[in-house]
């Protein structure tokens, strides 16, 4: 009986760790998406407003096309760049943690 019981005990302890190792899996996957996703809202705000102005600067100023679209690109790649690092943090987070 006592066997039994120690048995039990062991298999239950054993159980827990399992779950608390899924848990934690678990935990750093929901960070990773939410972390990812939030990561990429700020970025995507800032390309429409790039954009946006583009379209207002070339409506203004026609003339003026070939230079704004080069300036448009630039800002297009460092604002797309902050979603790179986003997730590049993430997955740091994810493996290292």
């Amino acid at each position: 009986m006592d066997l039994e019981v120690l048995n039990h005990a062991v298999s239950f302890a054993a159980t827990t760790a399992e779950n608390e190792a899924i848990g934690r899996k678990a935990g750093k996957a929901i960070a990773l998406g939410v972390g990812a996703g939030l990561g990429t809202i700020g970025p995507g705000i800032g390309v429409g407003y790039i954009f946006g102005k583009v379209i207002e600067s070339v409506t203004r100023q026609p003339e003026m096309r070939d230079e704004i679209t080069s300036i448009q690109w630039l800002g297009f790649a460092l604002t797309e760049a902050i979603v790179f690092y986003a997730f590049i943090f993430g997955l740091i987070a994810f493996f290292l943690g």
